[in-house]
């Protein structure tokens, strides 16, 4: 345990899976244990333990003769989470607003405020998603679905969402077009008015103009690169 009581396990997945995050190892870098173990000052053990925690959730990959990398993020790789999300998700809200009480419509309403509240970018120029605002984002995403009362299809969502966020910060994508407050805002409606076909369409729709704002961007960079 550190001073603040943390165990050097937890620290080193904690740190490491922020930098993954942040865009501190590019898509398709290199995790050497040696070396993370190294920097993180603990075992070469605990360092595979927390490489393979993040394996799980989508952040790294185990690749045969290779060993761990980060995942690549660009748009072939968005468009297989954001079909696999639109294929799992209506259907989770779906339940959830059939099951939701009024402690659910509490929750969805506090976090829509949230996320409304929270500015994307700390600053105008940032080239990442706030953690902030990230944190907003999967809060509200998560209350929506939260009443479906089925913990196994909770935990699919939990590892959907996190595989998506490492494609959708190293986007970065920012679509003058496109109003996602309206689009949010219009979930939290149909939700809590209990219009679940709608509200089920409205998730499929804003999950597919995100995946549409990504492939873009990527495109975009490929030709200028």
């Amino acid at each position: 345990m550190d001073e603040n009581g943390v165990a050097p396990s937890v620290r080193a997945y904690e740190s490491l899976r922020a930098a993954i995050l942040h865009g501190r190892f590019r898509p398709g870098q290199a995790l050497k244990p040696q070396e993370l173990a190294a920097e993180q000052v603990v075992s070469l053990a605990v360092v595979r333990e927390c490489l393979l925690r993040l394996v799980g959730e989508g952040l790294a990959e185990r690749l045969p003769n290779r060993g761990f990398v980060v995942p690549d993020a660009g748009d072939a790789r968005w468009q297989v989470i954001a079909e696999a999300r639109a294929a799992v998700e209506p259907t989770i809200l779906r339940m959830s607003i059939g099951r939701g009480d009024l402690e659910w419509e509490t929750r969805v309403r506090a976090a829509h405020h949230r996320l409304a509240g929270t500015p994307p970018y700390a600053h105008p120029d940032d080239a990442h998603y706030s953690d902030a605002w990230a944190a907003a984002h999967h809060g509200f995403h998560r209350a929506l679905l939260d009443a479906c009362g089925n913990d196994v299809l909770l935990d699919v969502f939990e590892r959907l969402w996190t595989a998506s966020e490492l494609s959708r910060r190293w986007s970065a994508a920012k679509s003058p077009r496109r109003d996602a407050e309206a689009e949010h805002l219009r979930l939290e409606q149909l939700a809590l008015s209990r219009q679940g076909e709608a509200a089920a369409d409205a998730l499929v729709a804003h999950l597919g103009t995100t995946a549409a704002v990504l492939v873009d961007k990527a495109e975009h960079a490929g030709k200028n690169g």
